[in-house]
């Protein structure tokens, strides 16, 4: 998938989760969109990538693309050290949430996503989509209109709650 759609995936999650949680959801949506990004941080060509080039080459040197970044194990090593290091729960819970909808985003993709690395099994959905295609033009316009449902729900709750 590419960056706009994992954005959108993570803001969509990031409110999905906002609805039954009582962290701020500002803050679990700026969270989200920074994990929605994290996990391509091994591609050069990323957002994230371009942002960090360094970073990017030497974790693509060592991992290749869609393995380490992309897997169940990599998710619990950022959710420890955010646990550790950041004091402000929805921080953690929204970059975790972002990163999540990622991988599950790149699930739909041909290639899938080493899930369960170091195993070199790639883990993917029955129904599959090709990167940059009109399916995922359709997710990211679905993904789009259920965000401005959650953030209605959340703002009409705020609202009532005064």
């Amino acid at each position: 998938m590419q960056g706009n759609t994992h954005i959108v995936g993570g803001i969509t999650a990031s409110l999905a989760f906002a609805q039954f949680s009582n962290d701020n959801p500002l803050v679990l949506v700026g969270a989200g969109v920074i994990g929605a990004l994290l996990p391509d941080i091994c591609h050069r060509g990323s957002k994230i990538g371009r942002t960090f080039p360094i970073i990017a080459k030497l974790v693509n040197t060592v991992f290749g693309h869609r393995s380490f970044t992309h897997s169940l194990l990599f998710l619990l090593l950022v959710m420890l050290v955010l646990h550790t290091l950041i004091p402000y729960r929805a921080i953690s819970i929204g970059v975790i949430v972002g990163m999540a909808s990622h991988i599950v985003l790149d699930m739909c993709t041909k290639k899938g996503v080493k899930l369960f690395f170091p195993a070199s099994v790639s883990i993917r959905f029955p129904l599959t989509t090709k990167t940059g295609s009109k399916v995922e033009g359709i997710v990211l316009m679905l993904l789009s209109m259920l965000s401005i449902y959650l953030s209605y729900e959340l703002i009409a709750r705020f609202i009532y709650s005064i």
